[in-house]
């Protein structure tokens, strides 16, 4: 599909009258503090092909998000910007038929800056509101994209199927749409709640979508001069900043190792009493890592509206062949690493959460041993829930990281009529000799539906890294908007 029929696609929607009556009490779909979808109205069965189009449903999204990023001092590997992306998205599901249905997602973001071509590369935060790879090979400062494209098949009771592009949400892999595109895979997924409080997820993931790409890229494979003869091949394929830099396309193939290898999900979460959440994960990149993460949550109520609960989250990384092709560092220098060609790695992470009505504060602390970088660069974050910080990656080998976190006005439906207020402190203990730096990382988010138009959500997130890095420290705010119909 041409950009141009995209865009045709997503003008039309726009220009349609689909505004909600006054009479509902949800709109068709909202967006979660933690940018989930949630969708309150969703086609019927139907009895006919003809009916189960006829009968589907559109969802509307027109959406700008605006990055300011300020360092502390400028230099030769360091620039201030401002960067504004503009656009949306246009999304049809079509109604059941004997247990089918489809559904198709557009998605466009054009860009604007005034960053000196030289100095794309450190646009960091704002990377993905337009593909760098593009625009330093083809100037174009914008993207048009499928970003879902599958068939679902829940005829089996508790189940269902999908095959195609889609969002998949496990505990390694996530949408993680904070930007303008969300983050998709080319998947076969199984999910099933066939066993009493439990749901399992199976998936095969081929390729990746990345937010900030226009084209489809290898799961876990770093583009390098030999990938490609495009300008900039280190954004040609995986370029995630939390990828694993050493496994470039020339490092696999030297050491024999596939450059397209598929994810592996197993994920599960079981809820079989009440106070007890079990969840457990596996993934698997044949010939290169496999990981797994176990976790329990237990929730004591202590009094009315008063709830105390603790978790604790393992994490097992196992090598099956990176270690020796892209070295034990994700940023390919493992300087101070016992074991530099192994990735075998492990970590632990530890929180407490007291929730009083609709606000909770958490204490969170997770330690990586002295061993190898973790690997995940899906956008599923090892220590998310924990000690993650916006845009900071604290999994590296012998860091510890200590964060607070309050959270005011929290509710399950995605319309905040009072703000969302989220606030929370980062300390970060890394190992110097590998490289790395002690660091403490602050943000404040805060998020809003209109009261008189509950449809348009704002949203102000600002993060202030403070680090013993020399030049390093740096202010992160970005405005956005997201109008939903």
């Amino acid at each position: 599909m041409t950009k141009a029929l995209i865009r045709f696609a997503i003008l039309f929607a726009l220009s349609s009258n689909n505004m909600l009556s006054a009479d509902e009490k949800l709109p068709k779909r909202t967006l979660k503090g933690d940018y989930t979808e949630v969708y309150h109205q969703t086609p019927k069965e139907t009895d006919s092909i003809s009916k189960m189009f006829q009968e589907g449903m559109f969802y509307g999204r027109i959406r700008s998000n605006t990055f300011f990023y300020r360092w502390e001092r400028e230099n030769a590997s360091q620039t201030n910007y401002v960067v504004s992306g503009l656009g949306g998205s246009l999304l049809y599901q079509s109604a059941l038929f004997k247990g089918f249905d489809l559904k198709a997602g557009l998605y466009y973001s054009r860009a604007y800056f005034d960053v000196a071509d030289e100095d794309i590369s450190k646009i960091k935060a704002a990377n993905s509101t337009f593909s760098r790879f593009d625009y330093t090979n083809t100037g174009a400062k914008d993207m048009a994209v499928l970003g879902q494209a599958y068939i679902r098949y829940s005829g089996i009771k508790e189940s269902e199927v999908r095959i195609g592009r889609q969002l998949v949400e496990t505990f390694f892999t996530k949408s993680n749409d904070i930007s303008m595109i969300p983050n998709t895979f080319d998947a076969l997924l199984l999910s099933t709640k066939a066993i009493d409080k439990t749901m399992i997820t199976l998936a095969y993931l081929n390729k990746e979508k990345l937010r900030g790409h226009s084209q489809t890229s290898s799961i876990l494979m770093y583009g390098d001069a030999n990938s490609t003869s495009a300008n900039n091949p280190q954004w040609s394929q995986n370029d995630d900043n939390a990828m694993h830099k050493g496994l470039s396309y020339s490092a696999l193939k030297a050491a024999g190792k596939p450059i397209d290898s598929p994810l592996l999900i197993l994920d599960t979460h079981n809820r079989s009493l009440d106070a007890l959440k079990l969840d457990a994960s596996y993934y698997s990149v044949p010939e290169l890592v496999s990981q797994l993460m176990l976790e329990e949550n237990f929730k004591i109520n202590v009094s009315k509206g008063l709830s105390l609960t603790t978790g604790i989250r393992y994490t097992r990384q196992f090598d099956d062949g990176a270690g020796v092709a892209g070295g034990a560092a994700i940023d390919a220098t493992p300087n101070g690493y016992t074991r530099p060609d192994s990735v075998d790695s492990q970590m632990g992470c530890v929180k407490a959460i007291l929730k009083y009505k609709d606000s909770s504060l958490k204490i969170a602390y997770s330690q990586v041993a002295d061993e190898a970088d973790l690997i995940a660069p899906w956008r599923g974050y090892p220590t998310g829930g924990y000690t993650f910080s916006l845009t900071r990656v604290n999994w590296l080998t012998n860091q510890r990281s200590t964060q607070i976190e309050l959270k005011i006005n929290q509710n399950p439906t995605g319309i905040y009529q009072k703000v969302l207020m989220r606030f929370y402190a980062t300390h970060t203990d890394s190992d110097e000799s590998k490289g790395h730096y002690d660091e403490n990382y602050y943000y404040a988010g805060l998020v809003q539906n209109l009261p008189f138009m509950q449809d348009l959500q704002w949203r102000l997130r600002v993060g202030y890294l403070d680090t013993m890095k020399e030049d390093a420290d740096g202010l992160d705010t970005r405005i956005e908007l997201n109008y939903l119909f």
